[in-house]
């Protein structure tokens, strides 16, 4: 080793500052890829529930208009037997229609189905007799100053609606408004909140109405204002129409109902079973038909929340951290393991000779420590998978069900594939501490043989890698050259866009100072701007859809190289390929401990 003793004692401090560095890009890495993956998931779940909740709120939608539809349809029926009986049918002909209709069956949530006659002052007395005739105590009422009557007629069940027969829809304001409306625009339309006089909780409701005519409801508005007979209505309790609609144990949200301001429907009371004082999701819709426009509150429940609860994020966040903790035992255990060394080489002053040896042999231990210490990890990392195998083996008749929830085979996965990316991590770790830490003995490397061999390990045929070298073997270091061409030849396979077509170019020439190999590929290239980086620990040029790669392979490269005295260059344009260059010896051995702890 050369060098004045001030820059011999500083070595030491330099390979400490480069090992921190290690350690940050370590932290930063893991901390990076637990985080990403806790973040996304978080992310799919919220995104899971939200659609969840939209659907719920689509579906009370649908079911509302579909319902209120069905409505209008029993209510126009009403209308095509009015108009069929020349809107002049009895009390008992009305109770036959009724009860074909059976609304109690098919139409839940309606509190009847009624006539309603539209009266002037001179049609009044005959409308008076013939209703007397059927009912002789009817009455029609309240008075009012409206220039037109509209009594209820008759209605059924006449039993639970008995109180409405003869009430006077026209001496109050809604009630009124909806039914001229009806006339006017010949549409069904529905009143603003009323108050049934037959609901005995005086709860909010509505009616709707239908309008009817002899011969139809005529086109012209002048026509449909002077030839209207009446409406066919129907009166709705807004509670048991929500009740008919959907009950409150076969949805996971409440609902509330508010029509030009006034609240007819409440679920969001703090007495309610399944309140969420702070819901997941809380939207209001605008309903506008019929004439008016109603405002659906509509807001997820606890048995939303307790149906909708997610735990692959923090399992995916519990590993990660499980994984990082052991990640930093390592490291703290390297630091300080390095920092002893460093503290005992600067003691060791008296002899430069008698230092480069400690200061050699305590690095050679560092290494073997990185080495075993790394292999140790195995070990738990070993356990975690095996323990996830055995977890998913165990639940897998819970996860081939049709109502499993698909996100714990997710996490369960995740946590395999996070194992499977620490293995590769601490390989990498192990693979780069044993490089130049002795000189490793063995057999010439045949570089024929290399070829075929390369070919057969990474599943390429013989043609698509090419040798051109006047040199035959190589007996200098033939383990750590063989590592060298695995590393280079695997890096060009693992982001070839074409496996077929990948064309790999090996030459070797005789130099005056030893054998200046080059590896040629036509992959897809680096970019001028990365090609430094990629002889860094833990640098990887990895797109969304390339294998997962460690980082680690060009920098085995880079410091095989260099503990033999050479140096890695690398000549590449985007789409054109890479030419990796390097030199190695060809003669008697190099001084490889030395070169090792130079480069460590």
């Amino acid at each position: 080793m050369k060098g004045t003793p001030w820059e011999q004692m500083t070595i030491p401090h330099l390979a400490k500052s480069r090992v921190s560095i290690l350690h940050v890009l370590v932290v930063a890495l893991s901390m990076a890829l637990t985080f990403s993956a806790w973040h996304f998931s978080k992310k799919q779940a919220e995104s899971r529930i939200e659609q969840r909740f939209e659907a719920s709120r689509d579906h009370i939608v649908g079911l509302l208009r579909d319902r209120m539809r069905k409505y209008e349809d029993a209510l126009w029926a009403g209308v095509a037997a009015m108009e069929s009986h020349d809107s002049d049918m009895t009390r008992a002909q009305w109770r036959t229609f009724a009860t074909h209709l059976r609304i109690d069956e098919k139409y839940p949530g309606i509190n009847g189905i009624g006539v309603i006659h539209f009266l002037s002052d001179q049609s009044l007395n005959t409308y008076l007799n013939q209703r007397r005739g059927e009912r002789p105590n009817f009455n029609i009422f309240p008075p009012h100053d409206h220039p037109t009557y509209m009594p209820i007629s008759f209605i059924e069940p006449e039993e639970i609606n008995a109180a409405a027969v003869g009430l006077d829809v026209a001496h109050e304001l809604n009630r009124r408004t909806a039914a001229l409306a009806s006339r006017d625009t010949g549409d069904a339309q529905i009143t603003g909140p009323i108050v049934l006089v037959q609901d005995a909780g005086a709860t909010p409701g509505f009616l709707f109405y239908a309008p009817f005519s002899r011969g139809g409801v005529p086109a012209e508005l002048g026509d449909r204002q002077n030839r209207i007979d009446g409406v066919v209505y129907a009166p709705f309790v807004v509670r048991k129409l929500l009740d008919g609609l959907l009950a409150k144990d076969l949805r996971h949200t409440s609902i509330s109902i508010s029509d030009a301001g006034e609240t007819i429907y409440d679920e969001h009371s703090s007495t309610e079973e399944l309140h969420d004082p702070a819901p997941m999701f809380s939207e209001d819709v605008q309903l506008d038909f019929y004439g008016r426009s109603w405002t659906l509150g509509i807001r997820s429940n606890l048995a939303f929340r307790e149906n909708n609860s997610y735990v692959q994020p923090t399992v995916i966040l519990v590993g990660g951290i499980v994984i990082e903790a052991l990640i930093l035992s390592l490291l703290i255990m390297m630091v300080r393991a390095n920092r002893n060394a460093v503290a005992y080489a600067d003691k060791v002053t008296e002899d430069l000779r008698i230092e480069q040896q400690k200061l050699v042999r305590s690095n050679e231990e560092l290494e073997r420590y990185a080495y075993a210490a790394s292999h140790d990890l195995k070990t738990p990392i070993r356990g975690i998978g095996g323990l996830t195998e055995m977890l998913k083996e165990d639940l897998e008749d819970y996860l081939s069900a049709p109502d499993a929830n698909p996100g714990i085979a997710m996490s369960l996965d995740l946590i395999l594939d996070r194992v499977q990316r620490m293995t590769d991590l601490t390989n990498g770790i192990i693979e780069f501490s044993r490089v130049g830490a002795q000189s490793e003995d063995g057999s010439p490397l045949d570089l024929s043989e290399l070829m075929t061999s390369l070919a057969s390990d990474f599943g390429l045929s013989p043609h698509q890698i090419e040798l051109n070298s006047s040199v035959k073997q190589v007996s200098t270091d033939p383990i750590g050259l063989r590592r060298v061409f695995e590393n280079l030849v695997g890096n060009a396979v693992k982001y070839h866009d074409a496996l077929d077509n990948l064309k790999v170019s090996i030459t070797c020439e005789e130099a005056l100072d030893g054998l200046a190999f080059s590896v040629t590929d036509n992959g897809p290239g680096i970019d001028e701007k990365y090609q430094e980086r990629v002889f860094e620990m833990f640098q990887t040029l990895r797109t969304g859809d390339a294998p997962e790669s460690t980082g680690i392979g060009l920098a085995v490269v880079k410091k095989a190289v260099e503990v033999h005295g050479g140096e890695v260059t690398l000549i590449s344009n985007t789409g054109e390929g890479a030419k990796f260059s390097f030199q190695w010896p060809k003669g008697s051995k190099p001084d490889v401990a030395q070169g090792a702890w130079m480069a460590a």
